[in-house]
């Protein structure tokens, strides 16, 4: 039909001018995302979190290694000195120069505190973790906001073609009504209603065009590039139709970050009881060092006089008694454990939760995409038949009217539930922790 012809011919021309303006690349959406982790600030942001908790995982960090120390003291004086021995002999030497001079090397060791600095270095592997869950969260979440983006821009994409054919459909009207008013056939008044149903169309197109410069900006915002870089994207929506809760359920309970996230801090907070509890145990140190030491006085019993050795040893405490503060503390961090546990379970219901409600509108917008493919079909054939009948003056303006504006709003549902229904695959895929990355 001629119908079908104009919205063919307006559809490629729509189309031909977006992809040749400007040179504009073509962006998929496995592009988006890739620029997305190579370019956008927070998640490198959480790579650089991640290295510095890769970098605190070391033995020293955990206190298991030995620390030596060099030191060097230089004490000088000049001073007027008066000594009375006891024999009532009095010596004085004004002017008289003092000096000494220490310097050496020490090393101290913890070599037992309880076990404590296993502990530690077992709570810096799982903080080391914890900063991984926290990167792969970052990128989940980006990843979802490239992809909700990305597929908003093909909606609105589509629904600038519906509404670019739709403006032919409303020229070629006013034409046949200026055509129709010339011969007698038809008033004023219809010509008038053609020509602002036009202006309202070529309003709502602008808008549209509005609306999808605004989104690429933003889109371009999150994969830290310049807002201004030109691109076009996808023509069609695919949608997931064979997820299965069942397996997304399972699959989140292993990969859901925020969840993983729970359980590394659980872990986190039982090694910290584990290091409160070594504090009841001795510490035990050894130390050693090499020194040297040298001294020169102008008055007394020894005018010179220099050391040099190795000195070693070992110190042992215990705390016996701190006004209870060892239990105090032994608690605290028996309820964080337990606290730990309680958002588990807390963030598990609420996993549950959130996949059974997204799943359930997965659900809704497949079968509203189902529905709003035969509305358009049903809308398209209808505007077929009152455009023919319109050619022949046997239906009014306003019908026609009608008919048009049911099939572009047709076209405009079905864009929008596919999108929808994108969405929700976006989401169920993030809370399963799934998106391809």
């Amino acid at each position: 039909m001629k119908y079908s012809k104009i919205v063919f011919h307006s559809s490629v021309l729509f189309f031909l001018c977006v992809l040749n303006s400007n040179a504009q690349e073509y962006l998929t959406v496995e592009d988006a995302v890739k620029i997305a982790l190579e370019n956008n600030y927070q998640i490198k942001i959480a790579k650089n979190d991640l290295k510095i908790s890769e970098t605190n995982v070391s033995a020293g960090n955990a206190g298991m290694l030995p620390r030596a120390t060099a030191s060097i003291v230089d004490n000088n004086g000049i001073q007027n000195l008066s000594q009375t021995r006891s024999d009532g002999t009095v010596n004085k030497l004004d002017n008289a120069k003092n000096n000494s001079l220490n310097y050496g090397v020490t090393l101290d060791w913890t070599v037992f505190d309880g076990m404590k600095m296993f502990a530690k270095r077992d709570q810096l592997k799982e903080l080391q973790k914890l900063g991984e869950t926290q990167l792969k969260l970052t990128i989940l979440t980006k990843i979802s906001d490239v992809n909700a983006t990305y597929f908003d821009l093909v909606q609105q994409q589509q629904q600038l073609a519906a509404l670019d054919s739709t403006l032919v459909i409303s020229n070629q009207r006013l034409t046949l009504a200026q055509n129709r008013f010339k011969i007698g056939k038809a008033s004023k008044l219809e010509v008038l209603n053609a020509q602002v149903d036009l202006n309202t169309d070529k309003v709502t197109l602008l808008r549209q065009k509005e609306l999808y410069a605004n989104t690429k900006i933003l889109l371009n915002q999150i994969l830290a590039r310049a807002t201004t870089s030109e691109f076009v994207v996808a023509d069609q929506i695919v949608v997931d139709q064979g997820l299965l809760l069942s397996e997304l359920t399972a699959l989140a309970e292993k990969q859901n970050p925020e969840l993983k996230a729970q359980i590394i801090n659980k872990r986190v907070s039982e090694l910290q009881l584990k290091q409160i509890k070594a504090v009841r145990y001795p510490t035990v140190k050894v130390n050693t060092g090499y020194n040297f030491s040298e001294s020169q006085s102008s008055l007394g019993f020894t005018t010179q006089s220099s050391a040099r050795g190795l000195n070693y040893g070992f110190s042992a405490t215990l705390n016996l008694f701190d006004g209870f503060a060892q239990n105090r503390n032994e608690k605290i961090a028996s309820i964080a454990v337990e606290n730990s546990k309680i958002l588990i379970e807390e963030q598990t219901l609420a996993l549950n939760t959130q996949l059974s409600t997204a799943y359930q509108t997965y659900l809704t917008n497949l079968e509203l995409i189902s529905l709003e493919e035969k509305n358009e079909a049903i809308a398209k054939q209808n505007l077929d038949i009152t455009l023919d009948k319109f050619r022949i003056g046997t239906i009014t303006t306003l019908e026609f009217r009608t008919a048009q504006l049911n099939h572009v709003n047709a076209k405009v549902r079905n864009s929008n539930a596919q999108f929808q229904a994108k969405l929700s695959e976006i989401a169920l895929k993030e809370l399963a922790g799934t998106i391809n990355f």
